[in-house]
């Protein structure tokens, strides 16, 4: 096994015995990147420089003797929408395509606080609006498990890294299932926190009442350690809570012994892919074994969470995405006659297709005389669906779901049809809709080898317990923990 297939726990153990360098690790996060990331395609930019420089100051912090920071010499990778200073930062669109930002964001400063290194900018759906990384103004993203498959979205990029063996921890973000449902596509680890939980400072905004940032990683212990770290109340972000952030991975020691746990009827409907269902209701049994207690639960306003996401999250697209006129930054067309036909050619040409399509819907929703009848009724939808949540976690400790109806899909099988693609999410958005915390880790493969994703919903601000349910299913799972086998030639340096 090299070094860049460890995680991130193991890595930092290694280094502080002394038994591997840091400047040995990122080399061979540099080399796996050279060997096959012309062919997923994971990352945009590289910090290769700084990267191979900042690793060797850890050095030597750790010959001089000196205590190191609880994630020193960890690669991190960071999805293009959260804000990198000095690092161009283009949301996977045109229309920020040379835009470099003067500032990090919250979460960029916490993990260098941290000791992580940040290696990278990964691909995405243009500014997260998509559920397959196909909606790149630079291309497409591959599957690692599969190249002719999708590795979800919108943060495709973050997740193929981290399923290939590019980086340790990606930083992806989570509007509508954007971390979780990649995750489960690429069997990794992934989790959307409440909202309030970890600061939105820096992060380019899709939909300000959703959007949540989040680590993904291989496995639950290194999601608690990143999580830490980035979690806790921040000034510059008005929505985010002042609560004592816990130990997340000293609560995933405790079992799971008299834990209650309910599993709504109806994320078992038609169109579930049998495979998926088999891999939960075995992934059950081993939650049984260890004690907990099952019971079948309801959440009768699912089936309208669909529709109240895409009016809710368009409407607020239409208004943020209105700064991107050619104006202040970003890509400005240049032949144009007046300040109208500026604004007009810029936007047209700037933005990609799904963008275009959701900014129209958002308008069109918030227009005059159809608020009341599409985005105020969206809204009180909502309060529905939490309301369902919130009757539900008065009886059960956590919620069990699948995370993705199906297992990876080929590339280009949903790109023209927008609502079956939208479907994707049919599992994951009801919690950005309520507010809450989820998590998904692998819970078994399909015959195709690939992996199946289980999801566990949590209380607000109850991260623990969806991390320690996680962490107890992680280490008594009977699933064989496979990797990609990602049999590449030998690439040049991107």
């Amino acid at each position: 096994m090299t070094l860049n297939q460890l995680t991130a726990h193991e890595v930092i153990n290694l280094i502080g015995k002394k038994k591997i360098t840091a400047y040995e690790v990122m080399q061979d996060i540099f080399n796996q990147i050279d060997r096959i990331d012309n062919s997923i395609k994971a990352f945009l930019v590289l910090n290769r420089e700084e990267a191979l420089k900042q690793a060797k100051e850890i050095d030597i912090k750790v010959k001089n003797g000196e205590e190191l920071p609880p994630l020193a010499g960890i690669a991190v990778a960071v999805k293009d929408i959260i804000a990198t200073r000095g690092t161009e930062t283009t949301c996977g669109s045109k229309i920020l395509k040379g835009f470099i930002p003067p500032y990090d964001a919250t979460v960029i400063n916490r993990l260098k606080e941290a000791g992580a290194i940040i290696i990278g900018k990964t691909n995405m759906d243009e500014f997260a609006m998509g559920s397959s990384t196909e909606n790149s103004a630079f291309g497409p993203t591959y599957n690692p498990w599969d190249l002719e498959r999708v590795p979800g979205g919108s943060s495709g990029g973050s997740t193929a890294a981290v399923a290939a063996d590019e980086t340790f921890v990606a930083l992806g973000t989570d509007t509508g299932g954007s971390i979780r449902q990649p995750a489960s596509l690429c069997g990794m680890v992934g989790l959307k926190p409440t909202y309030g939980r970890v600061s939105r400072y820096g992060l380019v905004a899709y939909a300000s009442s959703l959007d949540q940032i989040g680590p993904i990683t291989k496995d639950v212990t290194d999601c608690a350690l990143v999580m830490k770290v980035i979690s806790g109340h921040d000034n510059m972000d008005s929505t985010s809570v002042n609560l004592e952030v816990p130990d997340y991975l000293k609560s995933c020691q405790a079992g799971i012994k008299d834990l209650k746990i309910g599993v709504p009827k109806e994320y078992f409907i038609e169109g579930i892919d049998p495979e998926v269902k088999d891999a939960l209701d075995k992934a059950l049994k081993i939650f049984e074994k260890l004690g907990a207690k099952i019971e079948e639960a309801s959440l009768p306003h699912t089936e309208y969470s669909l529709p109240t996401y895409y009016l809710i999250a368009t409407a607020e697209a239409s208004s943020n995405l209105a700064r991107y006129d050619g104006v202040q930054y970003g890509y400005r067309v240049e032949d144009y006659e007046d300040l109208s036909s500026m604004y007009q050619k810029t936007r047209s040409e700037g933005f990609g297709n799904e963008v275009k399509r959701r900014i129209m819907l958002g308008t069109y929703a918030l227009s005059s005389g159809y608020y009341d009848a599409y985005y105020l009724k969206a809204q009180k939808v909502r309060t529905l669906i939490k309301e369902d949540f919130d009757k539900a976690f008065s009886k059960y400790d956590i919620l069990i779901t699948p995370t993705s109806p199906t297992p990876a899909f080929k590339l280009k099988e949903k790109v023209d049809d927008p609502l079956t693609m939208y479907l994707s999410d049919i599992y994951t958005i009801p919690i950005n809709l309520a507010g809450i915390p989820a998590i998904s880790l692998n819970c078994g493969y399909n015959k195709n080898n690939l992996p199946i994703g289980l999801q566990i919903i949590g209380k607000p601000f109850d991260e623990e317990t969806i991390l320690r349910a996680a962490y107890n299913f992680e280490q008594n799972s009977e699933v064989e923990k496979k990797k990609p086998e990602m049999n590449f030639p030998q690439q040049k340096s991107i």
